[in-house]
């Protein structure tokens, strides 16, 4: 009964529902264990780097197991649910399936075996009326399980041949398991064939060699090693079923969607879409660090936050100012690059809802202390979830300072759109040799990242190089602007 309950089991396989993807992420399942579903029946929802895809299941069953729960990601060809077919349209007739070999299964031929039962492939039920294979298997080793087995079907006698024998095997068909010899099976399992998907040639609608060759020909498309791979595939499940056995009662899902899911999608796209390059300099900023204070006692900054933040975003625009071409974007499209002559300054936010990246329009034109109160204002905004959409819309570069969680620099990804993003790392005292002799000064280090399709070394350098000027020695935002 095992045997024949494991043949009625079928393993729906991920597919590749892109064009040449090899993974997927479950985002919900519809169906749970014991639930009856119905050929063309979605079962669940996946998602590609490329889009959202509901999946039917090609069975009518019932299922058996969920393989992954939500949120796990997947290869293609893994298994990631088991359909029990019999138990789905088999389920309501059982007792027709016991005694139908009673007409139309024996011929007397098949007696000549010596057991005076017709002997059967494992798993596969009471066999079909030719029996020019059935004398050769009874002989065998297997022949008394193949006895058990049909005395478990009831151990009807043999009935002589009738012509009605030919609409039998349609209701014995949905026994689901495909009818081949042991030798054919291994031939399957090698190349990584589903039988259940082989057409059978041979006679009785037994699946043979060559039906299993013409299977894996009608794949050729794709290139031999890709047919050979879920040859393993059992192994693979078996892996990744693993993380299911933890504790999941102190773990916490958090739906991805909102300002979370669009900021993933867009950095996704953008690192996936604009080769970065990250450089890296790093500068005593113990001049800036005193020009920030002076600052806060002058009256033309009162009622204004002052920060190194907003010295570090005039250094950027006035080095942008110098080397105007990192002030660009790509059209892919048309296949140009679009140097704009106004700079939108993105200024990254961690707010509640997520990391957003609004900007300060115009900010080329603005003075320090206007710079100070768009910086603020922008801020203040952010924090309190009120940024508009189009805040957000229009930037063409950004400052992200990561350095306000003690972090000393980092690699960011650009805003979709943008041709550099420059990363503030924590400032703290160090050991520096200032005027020949060690001295604890004031250092941080940048990091700015380019699209190296239209920054080349040369022009990412020297942005970042004027930046670090500036920051040494704040005085030249005066010669400089």
């Amino acid at each position: 009964m095992t045997t024949m309950t494991n043949a009625s089991v079928r393993e729906f396989k991920m597919p590749d529902v892109g064009e040449g993807l090899t993974e997927a992420e479950i985002l919900k399942w519809y169906v749970q264990p014991g639930d009856t579903v119905t050929d063309g029946q979605v079962v669940c929802e996946v998602e590609t780097a490329k889009a959202a895809v509901e999946l039917p299941i090609p069975y009518d069953g019932v299922v058996r197991e969920l393989h992954f729960p939500e949120g796990t990601t997947v290869d293609v060809g893994t298994s990631i649910i088991a359909v029990d077919v019999s138990g789905g349209a088999e389920a309501p007739a059982p007792e027709p399936v016991t005694e139908e070999p009673t007409a139309p299964r024996e011929e007397p031929k098949a007696e000549a075996a010596g057991s005076g039962r017709q002997p059967v492939l494992v798993g596969y039920g009471v066999a079909t009326s030719s029996t020019r294979r059935r004398p050769r298997k009874a002989t065998t080793a297997k022949a008394p399980a193949a006895a058990a087995i049909q005395s478990e079907l009831n151990g009807h006698a043999p009935a002589a041949p009738a012509p009605a024998s030919a609409p039998a095997p349609a209701s014995v068909a949905p026994q689901q398991r495909p009818l081949a010899k042991p030798p054919v099976r291994k031939l399957a399992k090698d190349l990584g064939v589903d039988l259940a998907t082989v057409t059978p040639t041979g006679p009785d609608g037994i699946i043979t060699r060559e039906d299993v060759h013409a299977a894996v020909a009608a794949t050729t498309a794709a290139p031999e090693p890709e047919v050979q791979a879920p040859a393993p595939a059992p192994a693979a499940p078996a892996a990744q079923i693993a993380p299911a056995s933890y504790d999941t009662t102190r773990e916490t899902r958090i739906p991805v969607k909102g300002v979370r899911k669009a900021t993933a999608a867009a950095m996704v796209g953008s690192a996936f879409t604009a080769p970065h390059v990250t450089e890296f300099v790093t500068v005593d900023v113990t001049r800036t660090m005193k020009l920030v204070e002076e600052l806060k006692q002058d009256k033309e900054f009162a009622g204004l936050r002052v920060n190194p933040l907003l010295l570090i975003a005039k250094a950027l625009l006035v080095a942008i100012k110098r080397n105007p071409d990192i002030n660009a974007s790509w059209d892919e499209a048309a296949q140009e690059i679009v140097v704009k002559h106004y700079v939108n300054l993105g200024i990254a936010a961690a707010t509640p809802r997520g990391l957003i990246v609004p900007n300060i329009k115009d900010a080329h034109a603005k003075t320090l202390p206007q710079l100070a109160e768009s910086l603020g204002e922008l801020v203040a905004t952010a924090r309190e979830g009120k940024t508009s959409p189009s805040a957000m819309q229009g930037g063409t570069v950004t400052i992200t300072n990561v350095g306000v969680f003690g972090v000393d620099t980092g690699t960011p990804i650009l805003n979709p759109g943008e041709s550099a993003i420059l990363a503030v790392g924590a400032i703290k005292p160090q050991p520096w040799v200032h005027k020949g002799k060690v001295k604890p000064r004031q250092v941080t280090t940048l990091a700015l990242s380019f699209d190296h399709r239209l920054v080349d070394g040369e022009l990412g350098s020297k942005v970042l190089a004027d930046v670090a000027a500036i920051l040494e020695q704040p005085k030249r935002l005066i010669t400089w602007a």
